[in-house]
């Protein structure tokens, strides 16, 4: 054999066998990949590495003492939370010591983002936890709750790019002689593009009107209770509701009726208050009605219900299934059949969206939010 040949020979044989070697070592990574890929969704995204910083705000007694709370006078306002971004915050703990015994309502939650000087959450403390009557009672839901005794928790992820500031005004003529909050945030590297802000609005009408009309018909929704109207791209998560009867009977006839992206008509229609929140038949009736509390629907606060002076408190979430909507929102439900009642609501609406949204409608007096029953 010659020198040439065997030299071609053996370049070929080293092609071969470096092809050989090439296959295994892709097949390898692809099995090893596939490995990968089943180990991730073996294993909960806890045990894996974290890329954020945890941190917390919170009342502390910033001279090492144990006057861990915030004072408030009337009138005055309260800085809770500041912080520049990119971070998300991941739970709000507050608990509450004050004179006067319609503070829930008296006290006001602001929280701004990226350093608008308007806020994308306005709500009383209280209706902002699901306590939108004014008065506490213990419950659990996915997103909030009220544990033992009177504290307050926030389970919502808000997420910040620029700057993040978190506010309490006192609007009580009497002071809040202690405000503690614990606020648990991260820092992140960067945040996803397509990250939403959080929101959060009340709103409130004590009285409905009643619209009495001859065929009892409700198509346009027109004169129905709005939990929130909204323009821009986002999604809904939710709603808290509270209801004081104004008069006997009962008070969930009304259906949801839900605007998106169409101003003209609804794109959802539902089929009374009860199921919009998930309960049925009147969460019981006049003598039968059980306050519940599940993961993401409940009534937790049912007392003399269809009588007047009856109080309900009541949530859903639609984080099973939340309502997307990409120019145009505006979630309502009639109060009443065809608005035929004229009892009082006040609600807190959460949703989230592409660019902070701060065109709410102006808080109502403290004094009108104090939920009491209308009478003509």
């Amino acid at each position: 054999m010659s020198v040439k040949n065997s030299a071609r020979r053996g370049f070929i044989g080293r092609l071969l066998s470096l092809a050989t070697l090439t296959g295994i070592s892709a097949d390898a990574k692809v099995q090893a990949g596939r490995e990968d890929n089943s180990a991730a969704a073996a294993i909960p995204a806890y045990t894996r590495a974290q890329q954020h910083r945890c941190l917390k705000q919170s009342s502390y007694d910033r001279s090492g003492g144990n006057a861990d709370r915030w004072q408030i006078g009337p009138g005055g306002t309260q800085e809770i939370f500041n912080s520049a971004g990119p971070g998300v915050i991941t739970h709000i703990w507050f608990t509450i010591a004050a004179r006067s015994p319609n503070h829930l309502k008296e006290i006001v939650l602001r929280i701004y983002w990226d350093e608008n000087a308007k806020p994308s959450v306005e709500t009383p403390v209280g209706d902002f936890f699901g306590l939108t009557l004014g008065q506490y009672f213990l419950y659990d839901s996915a997103f909030l709750n009220c544990s033992a005794v009177k504290a307050l928790n926030c389970y919502f992820s808000m997420p910040f790019r620029r700057a993040a500031r978190m506010t309490v005004t006192n609007e009580a003529r009497e002071p809040v002689s202690a405000f503690y909050s614990n606020i648990d945030y991260q820092m992140v590297p960067s945040l996803p593009a397509d990250a939403l802000y959080f929101h959060a609005q009340y709103r409130q009408r004590a009285p409905n009107r009643a619209i009495h009309t001859a065929n009892e018909l409700n198509l346009s929704g027109q004169d129905n209770y709005v939990f929130v109207e909204t323009r821009g791209r986002g999604h809904l998560m939710g709603v808290t509701l509270g209801v004081i009867q104004n008069s006997e009977g009962w008070m969930g006839e009304g259906d949801d009726m839900i605007f998106i992206d169409e101003e003209s008509k609804p794109v959802i229609n539902g089929t009374g208050l009860e199921d919009y929140f998930n309960g049925a038949w009147d969460f019981g009736g006049r003598d039968g009605a059980v306050p519940f509390a599940h993961l993401y629907n409940g009534a937790p606060l049912i007392v003399d219900p269809e009588h007047t002076g009856g109080r309900y408190c009541l949530y859903r979430w639609h984080a099973d299934n939340p309502i997307t909507f990409t120019r145009y929102l505006k979630h309502t439900i009639e109060h009443g059949h065809a608005n035929d009642r004229a009892d009082n609501y006040y609600s807190v609406a959460y949703w989230y969206q592409a660019t902070p949204y701060t065109e709410f409608p102006a808080l109502p007096d403290v004094a009108e939010r104090i939920a009491s029953v209308k009478t003509p």
